[in-house]
């Protein structure tokens, strides 16, 4: 008998990606903004665990004209898949990484005036002048210059022969919630920069300030270039913010029940018996666990079963969970599990997941290993 790695069985867990839920997203958000508004979409971290390579290509499909990542191992990945769009690589670059830069035709994020010279002369060395955008700290205090710092940068830049500034960015902290004073303070810092940088006769063409909540929230912040990411995803980026109708979430998790057992009062669930039975209970084993992501959480959640909520009993272990099944008869061996989406009338958000982890969506939708296979579903990009 030959056995063939490529067809392997597949373990029954995994994440599903709905492509068309993916795209009708990226239709409803480009259909929100003007169209001379460009749509950067952002693609860091694995597209935020959808997969990197399948949301591009969707993501230019419907529109996109920039793709934006955070290392250089993530923006190479995309152009070894054969994608040719403009490539924004947020952050900051060391000095070996700058050749790579020039070499895969990437739009750099500069912070001060020394990786600029150097980018400059990597780049004449290649002969090629390389696009580059200023990322201009307006109390975010994470990447970029200072805004009252932030002129001399622009000017260097633009003496450099060998650099286009082609554009300035910046980047909110608090666009998402009800009040906007610090985002308003963040764009006028931002607008400063800006207005002295005409005064001195320095071309900016470019201006993009928004991540998703900005994009609901902040229209006059929209510019030349909105910056989405988790809001394509199907997720809102906070509980407050303005609603798009019809955006939908595109991850979901599932698993098929690999056991069944009998619970007897008295007896015990998981490590360190932290759950009791005071009656029978039939209990349903899903192979996934804190290996893989799922929060370690003992007695707290549901999976979705036959479209009804089965508790979580005891402790979450590392390749398994225990759901109590005993109101629905029906669960079966194999039968579809979903740990987070929906079934029948039934639903488990990302957020619900987030309360679990004591964490955010963010961290939820980008938690998950890559043990978990992923599987695409409704269409694929190219389609």
């Amino acid at each position: 008998m030959h056995f063939d790695s490529s067809v392997l069985p597949q373990r029954p867990a995994w994440i599903e990606i709905d492509l068309a839920r993916l795209r009708r997203n990226l239709q409803l958000i480009r259909a929100d903004l003007p169209k001379p508004v460009q749509l950067l979409a952002v693609v860091k971290d694995d597209a935020y665990g959808h997969g990197a390579i399948d949301a591009a290509q969707v993501a230019l499909e419907e529109g996109a004209t920039f793709l934006g990542v955070s290392t250089l191992d993530e923006a190479v990945s995309l152009r070894d898949a054969g994608i040719k769009a403009r490539i924004l690589l947020l952050g900051e670059r060391q000095e070996s990484e700058l050749p790579w830069c020039v070499a895969y035709d990437l739009t750099v994020c500069l912070n001060n005036v020394h990786t600029a010279v150097k980018l400059s002369r990597v780049a004449a060395g290649f002969e090629r002048r390389v696009p580059v955008h200023v990322k201009i700290n307006s109390g975010m205090t994470r990447y970029g210059v200072r805004w009252d710092e932030a002129f001399p940068l622009l000017e260097a830049i633009g003496n450099e022969p060998w650099l286009q500034l082609e554009g300035a960015m910046t980047h909110f902290s608090q666009s998402d919630e009800e009040v906007k004073d610090f985002a308003m303070l963040q764009m006028s810092r931002f607008d400063e920069v800006l207005t002295l940088a005409k005064h001195h006769r320095v071309a900016v063409p470019m201006q993009h300030l928004c991540n998703s909540g900005g994009f609901l929230d902040l229209p006059q912040a929209h510019r030349d270039m909105v910056r989405v990411g988790i809001l394509m995803y199907g997720i809102f980026p906070s509980q407050v913010c303005r609603r798009l109708e019809g955006i939908q979430p595109v991850m979901a998790i599932k698993a098929r029940i690999a056991a069944l057992q009998r619970l007897l009062p008295g007896e015990h669930v998981g490590y360190g018996m932290r759950y009791t039975a005071t009656a029978p209970r039939r209990i349903a084993v899903l192979p996934i666990g804190y290996g893989d992501g799922f929060p370690r959480v003992r007695n707290q959640g549901y999976a979705l079963l036959h479209g009804k909520r089965a508790p979580i009993l005891g402790g979450i272990a590392m390749d398994a969970l225990m759901v109590d099944v005993t109101d629905i008869p029906e669960a079966q061996m194999w039968d579809e599990a979903v740990l987070m989406g929906e079934q029948g009338n039934e639903v488990i958000t990302a957020r619900d997941m987030a309360q679990l982890k004591n964490s955010v969506t963010y961290d939820v939708l980008t938690g998950w290993r890559l043990r978990l296979r992923r599987k695409c579903v409704n269409g694929k990009a190219g389609q």
